[in-house]
């Protein structure tokens, strides 16, 4: 029995095709837990499940500095640095790459600027503990809201690009007082 909290928060509106979430069309990058996960979980489901019959199909891509060997058909493992593995990717000519859960992966990525579009979901449960998908190594950025639609049963689902360096906003005031300044002196040293 599957017991992942978000599945009872699935509806019509949510269209995983439309946020690349089902692999169509598109190459999958995957760190090496995700990779696992879906390896003892795709192959094993009915020929005839959309989403496998998909992820089972697409051409993926495998970060791992553990893996050796990969038995889910058509994977294959990233070797040497995975931002240069991942640019050489990119330039080359073909689908979108798409990358599904991976969060080491995406903060790998993210500090490299290597992520052109995020779909994020955010489901409507507070599980009080869990993986931050960036942690306090992520590269400050803005991100700029692209789209956004909220299901049937209230999951969020944004699209976000980068949007260039954070621009801070600052509360209408006529002069910052010696605290405030100090406090942004302490901002832009790091020890705030």
């Amino acid at each position: 029995m599957n017991t992942d909290l978000t599945f009872g928060y699935g509806d019509e509106s949510m269209d995983i095709s439309a946020s690349g979430f089902d692999g169509r069309d598109r190459v999958l990058v995957l760190g090496r837990r995700t990779y696992q996960i879906f390896e003892a979980y795709w192959p094993y489901q009915p020929d005839d499940h959309p989403i496998a019959k998909t992820l089972n199909a697409a051409k993926k891509h495998v970060a791992s500095r553990t893996l050796t060997m990969l038995d889910w058909n058509n994977s294959t493992l990233l070797h040497g640095d995975v931002v240069s593995a991942i640019s050489d990717l990119k330039a080359r000519p073909g689908p979108d790459l798409q990358i599904i859960g991976s969060g080491n992966l995406i903060q790998t990525l993210q500090a490299a600027s290597l992520i052109d579009e995020y779909n994020v979901w955010m489901f409507p449960v507070v599980l009080g503990r869990g993986k931050r998908l960036f942690g306090e190594a992520a590269k400050p950025s803005a991100l700029r809201l692209i789209r956004s639609r909220v299901s049937t049963t209230g999951v969020v689902m944004s699209t976000y690009v980068p949007g260039g360096d954070i621009q801070p906003g600052l509360l209408p005031s006529a002069e910052p007082s010696e605290k405030e300044l100090a406090r942004r002196k302490r901002m832009a040293n790091g020890t705030w």
